[in-house]
């Protein structure tokens, strides 16, 4: 009897499946709020080699910036874009007429730059490269760093309390509750097999950035763009940082030591650290609304074809990019509450050269607008193998569930004037502005 019912409710919901109507929208523009691509560390070298035994690679690139596998692999995602976006009607295939309805900004920091300007190499490659910025490399880019650049501001207290309140005041916690990805990374950095019983004592000439004891885990107030320092865990995620780089990189891992699967696991305390720092809701709201608002307004526009202000490019832009970092995109995520899974990668991972993608689709036969979003980003083999990309072998792509917008259809669309009306709940109009 129990199997009876069950085998009746997966032909019914194979039934209600297969009766979704077919997809009548046509692209009227698309927004894509990207990462960098493979980059070296941010931390130098002779901070990271005190927490190893053995030095780490050489990126050939200074600390931070965009490696040459980066700029190989942003214009290979640039050419899956173009033969998309293609297909779709968006782009014709005219670069230079095209150009005319394209829209690239970037924060200043040289990645981001580097990498914008290389996404548009592989999307528009016989158009010249055309990436906004503010200048200098000092400036406070209020989308990307609205506390800094004065339009949004932060409570010392809330932020504090926000963030230690998920961690029910006892964030040194974590350093159990994560014991076996610390065991990893120790056991990599140290340079002894995982699972040695007891573990090793570390020589005197390393720091162990897993001694959560003589560096505890806590929460303070720290400077753009990171707004909140978390002790131990800050420093513990910059030596580990380098190893998701490494593999995009083609460089051994770890020293040769750890696999995909282990830099994917490495990944839950990058996660961790994001989503505390930049996804906890006060964090989210306060940083993440400017940005938001523009890309709100930026689809309003486009479907209107009125001027308005606060937005990116002109009515007839029709391709949109905004090239920024993790923490940017992980902060938008959390604002509108949406989460992805992609092959390889932990929950709501924020890959090198990932992006989240707004689709502003038109249904043909009512003329109603709708928001189609989805996660797409190069996997980690993808980038450490620099794979070709194409329609038939794309890079890997989720679709993006907007919670209180989204209908039950298999690609979660959104009526626009329903995105409108949620968007309008979640941003803080103090923490945003019409203009910058």
């Amino acid at each position: 009897m129990r199997f009876a019912k069950l085998l009746s409710l997966v032909l019914a919901s194979g039934w209600l499946l297969a009766a979704q109507p077919a997809d009548d929208t046509e692209l009227k523009q698309v927004i894509i709020f990207g990462r960098h691509s493979v980059r070296a560390p941010v931390a130098p070298d002779s901070f990271l080699n005190g927490y190893s035994t053995q030095n780490f690679p050489d990126f050939h690139v200074g600390a931070g910036l965009l490696t040459t596998n980066g700029e190989i692999l942003e214009t290979i995602l640039g050419g899956y874009y173009r033969q998309w976006l293609t297909e779709e009607g968006l782009l014709t295939g005219n670069d230079a007429a095209d150009a005319n309805f394209v829209f690239f900004h970037a924060n200043v920091i040289q990645r981001t730059i580097d990498t914008a300007q290389h996404l548009w190499a592989g999307m528009l490659p016989g158009a010249p490269v055309n990436v906004q910025y503010l200048t200098p490399a000092t400036t406070a880019d209020p989308l990307f760093d609205p506390v800094d650049a004065g339009v949004a501001q932060l409570d010392p207290q809330m932020v504090m309390a926000s963030v230690n309140g998920r961690l029910g005041g006892n964030p040194q916690l974590l350093a159990s509750a994560y014991a076996p990805e610390f065991a990893l990374a120790r056991s990599v950095l140290l340079g002894y097999p995982l699972g040695q019983t007891p573990p090793p004592p570390k020589p005197q000439s390393v720091t162990d950035a897993t001694d959560f004891a003589a560096n505890p885990i806590g929460v303070s107030i720290a400077t753009a763009p990171t707004e909140v320092n978390l002790g131990g865990l800050s420093i513990y995620e910059d030596v580990i940082d380098p190893f998701v780089m490494e593999y995009g990189d083609a460089l051994p891992v770890g020293w040769g030591q750890l696999s995909a699967a282990q830099v994917s696991q490495n990944l839950r305390i990058t996660n961790l650290l994001m989503d505390l720092t930049f996804r906890t809701p006060y964090l989210a709201t306060v940083q993440s609304s400017n940005v938001a608002s523009h890309i709100v307004r930026t689809m309003v526009q486009s479907a209107t074809g009125n001027v308005m202000g606060g937005t990116l490019g002109g009515p007839s832009a029709k391709v949109v990019a905004l090239i920024a970092s993790d923490v940017n995109v992980c902060g938008l995520a959390g604002l509108f509450h949406v989460d992805w899974l992609l092959p390889g990668f932990q929950p709501d991972y924020c890959g090198p050269g990932g992006a989240l993608v707004f689709q502003l689709r038109q249904s043909q036969s009512t003329g109603e607008y709708i928001v189609r979003a989805s996660y797409i980003a190069q996997t980690l083999d993808q980038l450490r193998n620099q794979t070709p990309l194409t329609l038939a072998a794309p890079p890997a792509i989720a679709p993006v569930f907007i919670p209180g917008c989204s209908i039950g259809n298999a690609t979660f669309d959104c009526p626009l004037g329903k995105f409108v009306r949620l968007a309008n709940q979640l941003i803080d109009a103090n923490s945003a502005d019409l203009v910058n």
